[in-house]
């Protein structure tokens, strides 16, 4: 059995630890029967790091690992090896585009490669959108699809920790209408950070992992988080927005700052 994710010329393929190399080498030739992917790759380790990095190997195809993919009416490049990207929140990111209004400021933290950055400029027209990535290379590949999407009048890409940027935004006085956490699964929830360049009736679209009989719990906690800051938030929603792992679930959550 074998699951795979396609980034548009790439198809990236997860195969059981049975799975034999004539099987690999058979599921990567019927991919490619697909003419608009060009290279199959077999995915060998699960995502790690900060970085939210993977390992792959190569099975046949062009020999590349620089994905070009499209979704939304926008085109992404990236590198799969280097770069945490998911396809499969293409209509996550459509979504929250939904969600900002014309002229607003928005900032987007751990925006990777700028998919929800450059999806939020097309649809919303924003006033202005700061994307915050912590890996470099993450970053180069931003700078160049915010250029080729014709937002770059919009978007702006910040290289580092959201740890020290946010209080360097904070000193200017940057203050966001909408703040966007597409935050990998880790045990902080920089809820702080978002607090900090928010004002009252800014919006946060916040992202938790949790199974469902701890989802209340981890609401809870984020209600009690905002409080040691002395500010007040309001639950607007919790939906269920894709499964990381069996009975493990990633969760929008929909956040107004209240004071």
């Amino acid at each position: 059995m074998a699951n795979y994710d396609l980034l548009g010329n790439i198809a990236i393929v997860k195969f059981s630890k049975e799975a034999k190399k004539s099987e690999k080498l058979n599921k990567a030739k019927e991919l490619l029967e697909n003419k608009s992917i060009k290279t199959v790759l077999e995915k060998t380790d699960k995502v790690s790091g900060r970085l939210r990095t993977i390992k792959t190997k190569y099975l046949l195809g062009e020999k590349t690992k620089i994905a070009e993919y499209r979704e939304n009416g926008c085109l992404f490049k990236l590198n799969v090896e280097t770069c945490y990207f998911s396809p499969r929140l293409a209509n996550e990111r459509l979504e929250v585009a939904k969600m900002a209004k014309k002229g607003e400021s928005v900032i987007v933290m751990f925006a990777g490669v700028a998919p929800f950055s450059i999806v939020l400029a097309k649809i919303a027209k924003p006033l202005k959108i700061i994307s915050v990535e912590l890996g470099r290379e993450c970053c180069k590949y931003a700078e160049e699809n915010v250029v080729a999407n014709k937002v770059d009048n919009i978007v702006q890409v910040l290289q580092g920790d959201v740890k020290r940027i946010i209080p360097k935004l904070e000193k200017q006085k940057e203050k966001f209408d909408f703040v966007v956490m597409p935050r990998p699964n880790l045990k902080d929830s920089f809820l702080k950070q978002a607090l900090e360049v928010s004002k009252k009736g800014t919006r946060i679209v916040y992202y938790g992992f949790s199974s469902e009989d701890k989802k209340e719990k981890m609401v809870e906690n984020l209600l009690n988080e905002a409080k040691d800051f002395k500010r007040k938030i309001k639950i607007v929603k919790v939906l269920e927005a894709g499964d990381i792992a069996p009975y493990e679930h990633r969760y929008r959550i929909e956040i107004i700052v209240e004071n």
